[in-house]
């Protein structure tokens, strides 16, 4: 794990935050209660900030950045699947950000969402709350009753659950 200052800003990293090994943060980034970044991600928070709310995890291989004018902000309950880049955009509360998606500046993801795998979602995009996304570039394909939220909960939590046991000496060293 890595954590450094950059220029002024030193990441903030609440007390129940898991880095694993290999991981980087970089600068203007906080993380709030239960969040976790996982092995070989990387948030760079060198140019704008970045910050992340709680229970949102961050998986191996994912790349978070942002450019001066576009923060990047994760909400509450967050999943972003393996290899994901999240860049200068908003992500709402209970979101899952497929494996291999890429989002880009200005983009906003609506509570509730679901971005698929793969998908491209272009700078300014606004997608609708309850929406899954596919394609490049990603397009509505579907929208969910609002208890699609339990689901996404559920993978976050379980990234709680994780983390928690990767944090106890006992069972990761």
């Amino acid at each position: 794990m890595a954590i450094h200052r950059f220029e002024n800003e030193t990441p903030f990293l609440a007390e129940t935050v898991f880095i694993a090994p290999g991981a980087t943060v970089i600068g203007d980034v906080h993380m709030a209660a239960g969040s976790s970044l996982w092995f070989s991600a990387v948030i760079r928070g060198d140019t704008a900030p970045i910050r992340i709310d709680e229970n949102t995890n961050i998986q191996d291989l994912c790349m978070l950045h942002a450019d001066p004018g576009f923060p990047l902000t994760l909400g509450k309950n967050i999943t972003a699947g393996h290899r994901a880049i999240l860049h200068g955009c908003t992500v709402e509360d209970d979101c899952l950000i497929g494996m291999g998606a890429v989002v880009m500046n200005s983009a906003v993801i609506g509570r509730g969402s679901i971005v698929a795998a793969g998908a491209v979602v272009l700078e300014n995009t606004v997608v609708p709350p309850f929406s899954l996304i596919a394609g490049m570039p990603a397009k509505v394909v579907k929208t969910f009753k609002e208890d699609i939220i339990e689901v996404i909960r559920e993978s976050a939590k379980h990234y709680c659950e994780k983390a928690a046991s990767y944090r106890n000496p006992e069972k990761f060293e």
